[in-house]
């Protein structure tokens, strides 16, 4: 894939380009030291990806994105920290704090084939297979972002045509159906508990009987969350010997 850095240090590109030597699947096709430079660039060569640098003289790497009709994938690097829920929130691939690790970079790259992996297998009508505990995703509501592992949500309650999604204290609306869901989550770790919820199996805290054949789950959040007395049949299917 073709790639262009845009950073107002030089020593920060030539470090970079370095350290991209040791990935064959990435060409550095051009660098620029400043935004406007890079939006001409990146307009005339249009490359499959962008190392951008945030903090640049007189534009930063989000006027850049902002500009642009069309973006490339982006991976920022920038020796700061605070700019990451922005950075997600703007769909960038990976954040890299400066002095950019080898590991890390390698990472980012790995992240970026395997999307590009899946996008193939989408537009070739082939099924995704279902994401685990530790698939990262993007979640979004009004201006608040996260990048949160799957493995740290523990539920998903049904609201309209939206999906609430349950981690450490938040509970951000996302528009997706819970059918959609559960299409993409692993059945061996989410569990449809009945209509309005899915939830995260390894988050349980407590199993009583319920109402007409059913079954209450309290989960370490503190949620309690009735099983349908069809899905019980299933739940102690799938959690027996």
């Amino acid at each position: 894939m073709k790639a262009i850095i845009v950073d107002d240090e030089r020593l920060a590109r030539n470090e970079l380009k370095k350290l991209l030597q040791e990935h064959a699947s990435v060409e550095v096709i051009d660098e620029a030291s400043n935004v406007d430079e890079g939006i001409e660039k990146i307009e005339r060569l249009n490359p499959d990806l962008i190392f951008l640098d945030i903090q640049m003289p007189g534009k930063t790497g989000f006027d850049l994105l902002a500009e642009l009709e069309k973006s490339p994938r982006v991976i920022f690097t920038t020796a700061y920290d605070e700019y990451a829920l922005k950075a997600f929130e703007v769909n960038a691939l990976d954040y890299l704090l400066k002095p950019i690790e080898p590991k890390r970079l390698t990472d980012a790259i790995c992240k970026l084939q395997d999307e590009l992996h899946r996008e193939k297998a989408e537009e070739a009508g082939i099924n995704r297979g279902p994401l685990t505990d530790e698939d990262q995703v993007f979640v979004k509501d009004g201006e608040r972002c996260w990048f949160v592992k799957l493995g740290e949500i523990r539920l998903f309650e049904s609201v309209g045509n939206y999906a609430k999604v349950f981690f450490g204290t938040n509970k951000p609306l996302i528009l997706k159906s819970l059918n959609a869901l559960e299409e993409r989550l692993d059945e061996r770790t989410f569990f449809r508990a009945n209509r309005k919820h899915i939830i995260n199996l390894r988050w349980i805290e407590r199993i009583e009987p319920y109402f007409n054949g059913g079954l209450l789950l309290e989960l370490k959040g503190g949620e309690k969350i009735e099983v349908s007395r069809r899905q019980t049949v299933k739940f102690k299917e799938m959690m027996s010997l």
